[in-house]
């Protein structure tokens, strides 16, 4: 593929607009962990973590509000932005599994069919970032 073609590809209306509402979607939900969802967020929080539950949502809660606005803004580094996006998905994975397993209700997840079926979002998050972002076409341009 020639790097025109990888480029036409990166920047393409699907992809630009994938990782937008990304972005949006994270400082939205970092805007809630921060405020009015809290105590949704801390039934996330693995039990094995050795930090305050509480604490543990605010940061997580900046973080997504931080990689949100830098997947809208970021413009050389977008590529490292995704992978590190994806990264944070992964991260938090823990979070979710640890929800299933404790059998905390939150954000409607009140059984544990529901709960087991949003393990399986996670890697579409991973898969969201990564290919919005588009690192794989960036790394071998450079």
């Amino acid at each position: 593929m020639s790097s025109h073609n990888t480029a036409v590809q990166r920047r393409s209306p699907a992809r630009t607009i994938a990782r937008v509402l990304l972005g949006l979607a994270l400082i939205f939900a970092g805007t809630s962990h921060l405020t009015f969802a809290r105590e949704e967020f801390d039934a996330q929080v693995p039990s094995w973590v050795p930090m305050d539950r509480d604490t543990v949502v605010l940061i997580s809660g900046g973080v997504e509000i931080t990689l949100g606005a830098m997947l809208i803004a970021a413009r050389k580094r977008r590529g490292l932005v995704g992978v590190v996006t994806a990264l944070f998905f992964i991260a938090i994975f823990p979070g979710n599994i640890a929800q299933w397993m404790d059998q905390r209700d939150a954000f409607g997840l009140d059984t544990d069919t529901k709960r087991f079926v949003r393990l399986f979002f996670q890697p579409l998050l991973v898969v969201w970032a990564w290919w919005s972002t588009g690192p794989r076409e960036r790394r071998r341009k450079d």
